[in-house]
């Protein structure tokens, strides 16, 4: 016999529910909540989610595990009252500058303050016009729009394990901060964007470059190219009308070429080259006794965080950069046009645009948008997005192989590499293209595969704790590992730090990881060529200007090094 308790008059069946605040959403009533987040500790901050019990109790519906026979009310005129009196409190400590903000119209705060028809705040505005952090190449701290829900905290902490901010000073003093409440780049921020990524207030943003774009682009002595990433693809379609995770390439390029950009190239193409050149490194570490485990090398945030927490691992680093920088040094090393060049990348990441400031890349890229930037600049421009026509991306880019589009997803760089690796190794042709035991959402998965007679062992981590465990377990020697991908971001590119916000509600509510990541297979099962190797318009490259695979100009167009750093 099922089992229920009953919320505002309705009976609610218990079924594993870890809350009383997600049996209430699976009925259609949804309670306010600030610091609620299905993927975080219960924190029960915010207190926005109290509800009434039959003695007229109040209790947080964050942090009560549901009971049968329970009843509760969850809208009584004393509970109104409550939330008003809060949301009173905070905008009297809150920045209101909403309609220039970025979150304007997805600000929890804001949408809270409609809700409830606060029609105007009783108590002075004594928010802090605290300075704003814009020391970060990625990110934008606006300290006076931060309500102290600590969703930022427990991402950075436990979700990341970058511990770069947490609260500080006690009772109305309290804020959050880095160490010595200095800017945030002293810090071991590594630029992943996913405190961003869970803000629900605009209190820390993706810094926004599209102002510089738009320049370049209205410059008739410059011509500007972009490339496009496989996440963003899959990562816009559901803020421009479109269905969550829904392959929209095509109308993002006639987006884009109706917004003045010269030259559209698609990143894949840069996947396919990366795995040419890491699938090939990683059979000569096999073969020859190189350093193994081969970590990926695609990952900015990744890098960041080995170069500076496990700088003795460096050497078991792919040497490849990352196929935006592959891309963007052909295009710019190959450049013979009259005017100035300015090369634009759009990336679901935000460590993207630090990664295209190091000056060991030569400034190949000369701005990074995120999803998010894009989105809003097609919306500037007036573009009726969902009704546009699909168009082809500019050569090279216009081939690209299933490999190179699932570099989106966690585990896809590992998939890819796997198809061209084995084949190489075994000397047959795969039938079965698809390692699914590497695909999926889980914190860290593991396999092993024959090539040949060779067995190969590898290891993918999204989500940089659990990046840290496999990493103890290399410099501990307790991996027997050959191959390990690590993406930053839980999830992988399709949960990027600069992919639209979702709020807490969509998370609970919607698989919208696992919607963006089948957009990419499904592409990928579509498609005539799915391993890099098969790409001709990659063998053309190789053949008339970068020459051998792993070869001197190779190295010079494709690969990198690393730097120990210690902030």
């Amino acid at each position: 016999m099922s089992e229920y308790m009953i919320i505002d008059g309705i009976k609610a069946e218990i079924e594993g529910e870890k809350n009383v605040l997600e049996l209430a959403r699976k009925v259609g009533i949804e309670i306010p909540a600030f610091c609620y987040d299905p993927e975080l500790s219960i924190y029960g901050a915010c207190r926005m989610c109290m509800f009434e019990d039959e003695r007229g109790r109040f209790d947080a519906a964050c942090s009560t595990i549901p009971r049968a026979g329970m009843i509760v009310k969850t809208n009584t005129a004393k509970l109104r009252k409550y939330r008003k009196m809060i949301l009173e409190l905070l905008l009297a400590n809150h920045c209101r500058d909403c309609t220039t903000c970025q979150m304007s119209g997805k600000c929890r705060l804001q949408e809270f303050a409609h809700r409830f028809n606060i029609e105007g705040v009783r108590f002075p505005n004594n928010y802090a016009d605290m300075k704003q952090d814009k020391s970060s190449n990625c990110i934008v701290r606006t300290p006076s729009k931060c309500i102290l829900c600590g969703k930022c905290v427990r991402m950075c902490n436990e979700v990341q394990g970058v511990g770069a901010i947490d609260y500080a000073f006690r009772g109305s003093k309290m804020k959050i901060a880095t160490a010595f409440d200095r800017d945030i780049t002293t810090s071991p921020c590594v630029g992943c964007g996913q405190c961003a990524a869970v803000c629900p207030t605009g209190a820390i943003t993706i810094r926004d470059d599209a102002d510089a774009v738009w320049k370049a682009i209205g410059n008739p002595d410059i011509e500007v190219s972009v490339q496009i990433a496989p996440a963003v693809r899959v990562g816009l379609s559901k803020e421009l009308g479109l269905g969550e995770g829904e392959n929209v390439m095509g109308k993002l390029v006639t987006a884009l070429r109706e917004m003045g950009f010269d030259k559209i190239y698609d990143t894949n193409i840069g996947a396919d080259l990366c795995i040419m050149e890491e699938s090939n490194e990683l059979i000569e570490r096999v073969k020859n006794g190189g350093k193994l485990p081969m970590f990926t090398s695609c990952c900015p945030a990744w890098i960041t965080y080995a170069e500076e927490r496990y700088p003795e691992l460096l050497e078991n680093i792919s040497s490849c950069r990352s196929p935006m920088q592959m891309l963007a040094s052909l295009v710019k090393d190959s450049y013979k046009g009259e005017k100035k060049h300015v090369h634009v990348a759009i990336m679901p990441c935000s460590a993207k645009k630090d990664e295209a400031k190091l000056e060991k890349f030569d400034g190949n890229v000369d701005f990074v948008l995120s999803t998010q930037e894009v989105i809003r600049m097609i919306n500037e421009s007036g573009i009726s997005f969902k009704h546009l026509e699909e168009s082809l991306a500019d050569n090279p880019g216009v081939e690209y192989t299933g490999a190179g589009v699932i570099f989106g997803a966690s585990g896809g760089v590992m998939e890819a590499a796997l198809r061209t690796a084995v084949e190489t190794i075994s000397g047959q042709t795969l039938e079965n293209v698809e390692f699914k035991e590497v695909r999926g959402m889980e914190g860290v998965k593991e396999a092993t595969y024959k090539a040949g007679d060779v067995a190969v062992k590898v290891a993918v981590a999204s989500g940089l704790k659990n990046a840290e465990k496999l990493c103890e377990k290399v410099k501990n020697g307790e991996a027997d590992y050959q191959f390990i991908e690590i993406m930053s971001c839980p999830g992988g590119c399709i949960n990027g730090g600069g992919q639209p916000f979702v709020d807490a509600f969509t998370r609970s509510a919607v698989d919208y990881k696992g919607l963006r990541a089948k957009g990419l297979y499904d592409d990928d099962a579509s498609m005539r060529k799915r391993k890099s190797h098969e790409n001709l318009t990659v063998k053309a490259l190789y053949d008339n200007y970068i020459g051998e695979i792993g070869g001197h100009k190779a190295h010079k167009l494709l690969h990198t090094s690393y730097t120990p750093k210690k902030k």
